[in-house]
């Protein structure tokens, strides 16, 4: 076997890094070099794993600040989200954009197209010029045989390089649209087209300005151009990242290039062992307290007050939770049937839970289903109204609105999943398949048949 090269480029968020390692860390095994031209807030903590870092910043350094915590900083600046450390947490950019925004995420999702997604896309535009001349640097200093982006807008140099690209979704795959599909962003039913037109009209008409600039932008680098409304080139291979079982396969076929993952699950994660304030609760020994995991992400757990309020309600059940307090962990307690910190293995905490409470990231959901268990969905921005609403209309789980749920809604559908044998049943046999079709092996060997 050739010995290759592999730089891999993903989104500056756990999901996206998450599932790049997971395949980086096969080729790795297999004995390939694996470089991660990652955001600059990862540096530290993917040398550890193996990987070789050489990094890009999304903006400039912010200059010294006394700013306080509760103060606004520009889109493009970042402060440390713990006061007890100068070091920003990785993903920083994208939980200050986050905390900054989160307002609109109350909004319904045709409005927050031009008040969230629209400024999204312009802020990932924004990365992608400005880091433009690191990445070339680095794709020269480096020299890498394919090159892996896991991201949802296209970086020129990437494109432009010479070797194989490879696209990589870590979103919902209404990303590869089609018009037997609801639009992207939306959370629209797959069975209710009512509402359809008009949301991607008023998407037209919010990011056709944008689009025009940004196509014009990529042409001068030297990349091809765009296809209409889309922020990225599909590649030489094409892969996206979700079970079967929840795919929208017989409406929206696809391409001979394009390779479903059903899940890319990373053996990388910390060991981890029930913790015995949770083995020695009260509630341990009774048959009807479960174990539930809460996570809403690295960047939904940065809306405190939200956290705050989940934890006031589930504590008052008998159920014992595992609960990924994010970055600001420090700003909250939990109560008694509660552990947590401000990150967990996830993937080693999943085997041990009955369900999990989630803001619907592509990461965790598609986690889930690898695992067994029933979602209890909150979505808050991107695509995570899009696998609330397929989480829920499949009967996989329930989407709740996220900020406007009554307490009993969330303790009246807990109890209702968690107490659903054939739910539970169903989820296992699924997990079994999944887990059977190995993903994230697959996608390295796919990758692997790219160097000649």
């Amino acid at each position: 076997m050739v010995m290759a090269r592999f730089l891999f480029m993903p989104e500056s968020a756990y999901g996206p890094t998450n599932n790049c390692i997971g395949i980086g860390n096969i080729l790795r095994e297999r004995g390939h070099t694996v470089i991660f031209a990652a955001e600059a807030s990862w540096q530290g903590k993917l040398q550890p794993l193996g990987f070789v870092e050489d990094l890009v910043d999304l903006a400039p350094p912010p200059p010294p600040s006394d700013l306080p915590l509760n103060e606004t900083v520009p889109l493009n600046e970042t402060v440390p989200l713990n006061e007890h450390s100068a070091e920003p947490v990785a993903g920083q950019f994208w939980i200050d954009f986050i905390r900054d925004t989160a307002p609109v995420f109350r909004l319904p999702t045709i409005e927050q197209l031009t008040q969230f997604i629209q400024p999204t896309w312009q802020a990932l535009i924004d990365g992608a010029v400005f880091c433009q001349p690191q990445l070339q640097a680095i794709i020269e200093r480096q020299h890498p045989d394919v090159i892996i982006e896991d991201n949802v807008n296209c970086f020129p140099a990437l494109v432009t390089a010479g070797v194989p690209f490879v696209r990589s979704v870590s979103c919902n795959p209404l990303e590869l649209k089609g018009r037997d599909i609801p639009p992207l962003f939306s959370g629209y039913s797959s069975d209710d087209r009512s509402q359809w037109a008009d949301f991607r009209a008023e998407y037209d008409r919010s990011h056709r300005e944008l689009w025009n600039t940004y196509n014009e932008w990529v042409q001068s680098c030297g990349a091809p151009p765009l296809a209409d409304l889309e922020f990225i080139h599909e590649g030489a291979l094409n892969l996206y990242l979700y079970p079967e079982v929840a795919d929208y396969t017989e409406r929206r076929p696809l391409g001979s290039t394009w390779h479903r993952l059903d899940s890319s699950v990373r053996a990388t994660d910390e060991p981890w062992t029930l913790p015995e304030q949770l083995r020695a609760h009260p509630n341990s020994g009774d048959p009807a307290s479960k174990l539930v995991y809460l996570s809403l992400g690295s960047l939904g757990s940065a809306d405190v007050e939200l956290m705050r309020r989940l934890v006031s309600i589930l504590g008052r059940t008998r159920h014992r939770f595992v609960v990924s307090k994010g970055p600001l962990a420090d700003d909250y307690d939990l109560p008694a049937n509660m552990w947590g910190a401000a990150q967990v293995p996830q993937t080693n905490v999943l085997p041990h839970v009955d369900l999990v409470i989630t803001h619907g990231g592509n990461n965790t959901t598609t986690e889930a289903f690898h695992f067994g268990k029933p979602m209890i969905v909150l979505p808050l921005f991107w695509d995570q109204y899009d696998n609330a609403q397929r989480v829920d209309e499949l009967g996989y789980g329930v989407r709740l609105p996220t900020y406007a749920f009554d307490d009993d809604q969330l303790t009246g559908a807990l109890d209702r999943l968690l107490n659903d044998v054939e739910l539970h049943k169903r989820m296992t046999t699924n997990a079994a398949t999944i887990r059977g079709r190995n993903g994230a092996a697959q996608a390295a060997t796919l990758i692997e048949g790219l160097v000649a």
